[in-house]
This record gives structure tokens, sequence and C-alpha cells, in this order.
């Protein structure tokens, strides 16, 4: 491409793609994180109760003592862990970034139909401002585990994602 201007609009198509794909894993990892969090809140609330269950006492049994004792160490452990874990800077973080590299996606999307009409100096101007987001995101460094990348693939190329505006009758 010799033209700068299409050259730009090349990149924000890249761009584009690349934080929807980006995105979609975030938005997929949060949702697991979610999920996590209010099991790390309900769970040691049912092992506790387990646990201190007086009909549990009355019952001369090796198995239902140890069952017993599990359930009272895991209610202790699983609230310690994710806060060693510092499970919901993570949670927070997953979030802000979901919401960023989607919004990202958006403005770069908009930018590619709209620079269409634009000089390379107003594309230009336009573009840094979002490439200046994009590199802060990025530099978090925070990403989704793999599976949720591929899931966030398949469900791309499954079309999920895809406008019913821009779908050709």
């Amino acid at each position: 491409m010799d033209d700068p201007r299409e050259s730009l609009i090349q990149e924000c198509k890249r761009q584009e793609d690349s934080c929807l794909h980006t995105s979609t894993s975030l938005f997929i990892w949060l949702r697991v994180l979610r999920y996590l969090h209010a099991a790390s809140i309900v769970l040691p609330l049912i092992l506790s109760g387990i646990a201190g269950w007086k009909m549990l006492g009355t019952v001369d049994s090796d198995a239902i003592r140890w069952t017993a004792g599990t359930c009272a160490l895991l209610a202790g452990l699983i609230p310690s862990v994710f806060s060693a874990l510092k499970f919901d800077d993570h949670l927070s973080l997953c979030k802000l970034l979901a919401a960023e590299f989607k919004n990202l996606q958006d403005r770069f999307r908009q930018l590619a139909v709209t620079g269409v009409g634009k000089t390379f100096e107003q594309v230009e101007t336009e573009f840094r401002p979002l490439a200046d987001r994009l590199e802060k995101a990025r530099s978090y460094s925070y990403t989704a585990p793999e599976w949720a990348f591929k899931c966030a693939q398949k469900k791309i190329r499954a079309g999920d994602y895809d406008f019913d505006v821009d779908k050709k009758d």
C-alpha cells in the first residue's frame, strides 16, 4: 500500500480485530472470575455450617469427624487463599481492561470507517490517542488463560460478534 492514509486505516482494522479478541477473552475470563468470587463467599459459609452442625457431633464415626474437620479447615482456608492471591484486585483489573479493550475495538472500527473521507493527517490525529490508550491497556500485561482465548476465537469465528446490520441479505 503506497497511500499512508490507507495503511493507517488498515492498521485501525488490525487493531480493531486485536481488541475484539482480547476483550472477548477477558470477558470470558471475567465470567469465570465472578463465579469464583461468588464461590469464595458462599462456599466457606456452607462448609462452616456443615462443620458446626450439631448432629455431626453426635455421630460416633471417624469419617464424619474427618469430614467436619476438613470442612472447618476449608472454610477458613478458602478466604485466606483468595486474599493472599489478591483475587479482588484481579477481578477489578480484568473488568477494567475488558471494557477498555471493547471500547478501543469500537473506536478503531469507527475510525476505519470514517477515515475513508479524511486526510492522512486527520486520521493520524484521531489514531494517536487511541494508540496511546491501547499502549496503556497493554502495559498491565494482563492476560486471560489460553483456553479463554481459544473460546473467544471460536465465538468470533462463529459470528457471535457480527452485527446484523453488517450482514448481507
